[in-house]
């Protein structure tokens, strides 16, 4: 009986936590234990292990592709060959307790991290440190949940109180998690894709031959792992110290925030406590996410480049948080539309043209375009140079091809590093301009299933000649800039987060 009630048990927490790949797994690894006590035979760990990866895979070999199904058996397996030996090299050192407490972190890590290579090409530094320090936190929102979820449907109010004790542990993890990604050095670069991969593989096969191969032939695990690792190192090239592409964690220090806000343009521009805003987005409520998001409180410097709806509609979400505004030439009801909430809420107005200039905390601001007199509309767009320490970026409204080529022949435009696209990346652009910035990353503002067929193929193939890494929003979400004066790096919410190293930034980009 006690057997048949674990498995109902685990048949109701694997529907109430999603019959995910990993849940599978764990649950599948539970059957196996549990049928063996049934059967009055010993179910080992590593046993399990392997009939739950054989089983699932049969049902469902797509799994062999799953990254999150790859980490819980590599980490599982790190659990069940590595903690012992590491808990044994430990108390060389260090109480026996404390040498557990640390390997079982440490195993899964090191089983881990290859597999993490093709996800994020580099090595967490303090990921050990974070395990540790969430681990009680992780346990005790798991349980306190749990009961939550079971009292909820017949006491709500109870089930509300376990849910909201359940929140402070949860909260303390994401708290832990934002806060070590931020600190200086937390990630080491390391070589990118399957090379890299197998080049820590080959590294950490050769270190645990010679830390834990039998003593009787120490001679030979000397040569061995030597072998190992140098054999995997040599070929693929250690190239670690100066990677073209390597990976960033979610920062907490941006410099650029690309929103997703459909088909539309929201850009925030961040220095120091100055925070600027290029255009609002269609809707409100978008816009709000966002900047919710991101823990914005107040705009010093908001530039509206036109008056379509897809670049003002989201005005309202910045009311009364807007200290100055520029924009280009009015245009009766629709730029009154626009500007009318934000000079109620405290805001100042600046019609600019080409020549204005200023400063948002460390960057230096210039407007490229427009002209004087010219009509409102696409090629009325404000065009505006931001250049910071470590980037040069130049943000391009909705400017037309033929106002493109105007603006390249007033003789403001220079080679910056980032480059946001024009009019959600139409074919309407000047390969000129595009060649003459030289920009590393395009970003690019543009929806879903548009029915537009932003970005075009002819402006990708643009970019892709000028060798400009594309950043959208309809398949890569909120995007987070960071820069050095040596590279970008990049964090995306739905796309493998890298790190580029540009044009040489700065003075001369």
């Amino acid at each position: 009986m006690r057997i048949i009630a674990s498995l109902v048990a685990l048949l109701g927490f694997i529907v109430l936590v999603t019959p995910e790949s990993t849940v599978l797994r764990a649950g599948m690894m539970a059957v196996v234990v549990l049928i063996g006590l049934a059967s009055g035979r010993r179910a080992g760990g590593v046993s399990a292990l392997g009939v739950s990866v054989i089983v699932l895979l049969a049902v469902n070999p797509w799994y062999a592709r799953d990254y999150g199904f790859a980490l819980s058996v590599f980490a599982t397996g790190g659990l069940l060959f590595l903690t012992a030996p590491l808990t044994r090299l430990g108390t060389r050192v260090l109480p026996r307790w404390c040498a557990l407490t640390l390997a079982v972190p440490v195993a899964a890590q090191l089983a881990c991290q290859p597999i993490l290579i093709l996800l994020t090409p580099s090595i967490p530094l303090y990921g050990v440190a974070a395990n540790l320090l969430a681990a009680p936190a992780a346990t005790l929102a798991t349980v306190v949940g749990l009961m939550g979820c079971l009292v909820l449907p017949a006491l709500p109010s109870v089930g509300y109180a376990f849910l909201q004790v359940a929140w402070l542990p949860a909260s303390w993890i994401a708290v832990l998690a934002r806060t070590v990604t931020s600190m200086p050095g937390a990630q080491l670069p390391w070589l990118p894709s399957v090379p890299g991969a197998l080049l820590l593989a080959g590294l950490l096969g050769g270190g645990c031959w010679l830390l834990w191969g039998s003593s009787r032939w120490r001679r030979l695990r000397l040569v061995v792992g030597a072998a190992i690792t140098v054999g995997t190192a040599v070929p693929l090239g250690i190239t670690v110290g100066a990677p073209s592409i390597t990976a960033a964690t979610r920062p907490g220090e941006w410099a650029i925030a690309l929103c997703d806000v459909g088909q539309g343009d929201a850009v925030f521009v961040r220095s120091g406590t100055s925070i600027a805003l290029i255009d609002t987005g269609p809707e409100p409520s978008e816009l709000e996410r966002c900047r919710a998001e991101l823990g914005i409180e107040r705009v010093s410097l908001l530039v509206l480049t036109h008056w379509d709806l897809d670049h003002v509609g989201g005005v309202p979400a910045v009311g009364g948080r807007v200290d100055e505004v520029l924009h280009g030439p009015l245009d009766g009801m629709r730029s009154s539309r626009a500007l009318d909430p934000l000079v109620s809420g405290g805001a100042t107005l600046t019609e600019v043209r080409a020549g204005f200039s200023g400063t948002l905390g460390s960057i230096a601001w210039r407007v490229l375009w427009p002209i004087a007199d010219i009509a409102p509309g696409n090629d009325a767009s404000v065009v505006i140079d931001m250049e910071d320490v470590s980037y040069r970026a130049i943000f391009l409204g909705d400017l037309g091809a033929a106002a493109q080529q105007r603006m390249r022949s007033l003789g403001g435009v220079r080679p910056v590093n980032i480059v946001k696209v024009s009019h959600h990346g139409s074919s309407d652009q000047s390969p000129e301009l595009y060649f003459e910035l030289r920009a590393a990353v395009a970003l690019i503002g543009v929806g879903a299933h548009n029915t537009y067929g932003h970005p075009t193929s002819r402006l990708l193939d643009l970019l892709a000649r000028t060798e400009t890494r594309v950043v959208r929003t309809d398949t890569m979400g909120l995007s987070l800039l960071t820069a050095t004066p040596t590279r970008l790096r990049l964090w995306s919410e739905r796309a493998p987060p890298v790190t580029t190293q540009p044009r040489p930034v700065g003075g001369s980009a």
